[in-house]
């Protein structure tokens, strides 16, 4: 495999990074103050579309992804989408988030599946059809909605955590709106074949994240991923996009950025 050409592009996700800082809109500024041009975060529950958007705006910084509104996270809610009987909370959530998907000119939303503890086909049909509904507004948004598996360990019960399940139902939906969001932090838990499911279902891959395993921390940290593999892998295959930084810092955010220089990257 040829060398690294030090071109992949980095995303801070500001509901991991930073929480040095305490308000989530807080961040962006010190996202950007850090050198990264664009983040991602999770829905940013208790801030209004305005004031999300100003903080953006503000700062000069892109938002390259947004996860759904999930519900009451106090209470374990991770989305609505395979949940039977929430299909007014599904949409409704879909609904709100691409008013900020828009006001932050944020063109991929992670539609969240939800936790069920004993999975049936009614969770199965519930969850297509939800997506088709999501799809339908995210093409006329021109937003991509992208899919997750997590791994059961980090969270379990979570109804999305098999990559087949996923490559399923978008190749079932069949829409150059909804896309895969892949984790390499989840690829290693869940399959363990790291490369292979790379390969396998990079072309219908919309968004990629890192983190080590099992500590969730940099990718530099000592762990089962080698990373220096992974970026070379991920440049073979011409993936362009920006890489999301799911990690908790193991010290402090901006310490621990150093691995960025080390591999021979820049923000």
């Amino acid at each position: 495999m040829r060398q690294i050409r030090m071109a992949h592009k980095f995303a801070s996700n500001l509901s991991f990074m930073f929480q040095e800082v305490p308000s989530l809109i807080d961040r962006y500024q010190v996202a950007k103050d850090a050198g990264f041009k664009a983040v991602e975060s999770g829905f940013p529950l208790g801030f209004s579309m305005q004031q999300v958007a100003q903080a953006k705006e503000a700062a000069g910084i892109e938002q390259i992804l947004i996860n759904v509104f999930t519900g009451d996270t106090s209470k374990g809610q991770l989305g609505f989408a395979a949940i039977p009987g929430k299909e007014k909370d599904f949409r409704d959530s879909i609904d709100l988030t691409i008013q900020y998907a828009k006001a932050l000119d944020c063109k991929k939303i992670h539609v969240m599946a939800g936790k069920v503890e004993n999975s049936t086909p009614e969770n199965d049909i519930t969850y297509e059809n939800n997506l088709k509904y999501a799809v339908e507004k995210f093409a006329a948004e021109n937003i991509i909605g992208l899919i997750e598996p997590i791994n059961s360990i980090t969270v379990p019960n979570y109804y999305l955590n098999d990559y087949k399940r996923a490559i399923d139902v978008i190749q079932k939906i069949n829409s150059p709106n909804l896309k895969l969001l892949m984790d390499i932090f989840h690829v290693q838990q869940i399959t363990g074949k790291i490369t292979k499911t790379i390969e396998d279902y990079f072309p219908h891959i919309g968004h990629v994240q890192i983190a080590q395993v099992p500590s969730r921390n940099e990718p530099d940290v000592l762990g089962e991923i080698d990373y220096r593999y992974v970026f070379l892998l991920l440049e073979k295959l011409t993936y362009n996009e920006y890489i999301g930084l799911e990690y908790k810092p193991l010290t402090t955010s901006t310490d621990g950025l150093k691995w960025v220089k080390n591999f021979g990257f820049t923000l």
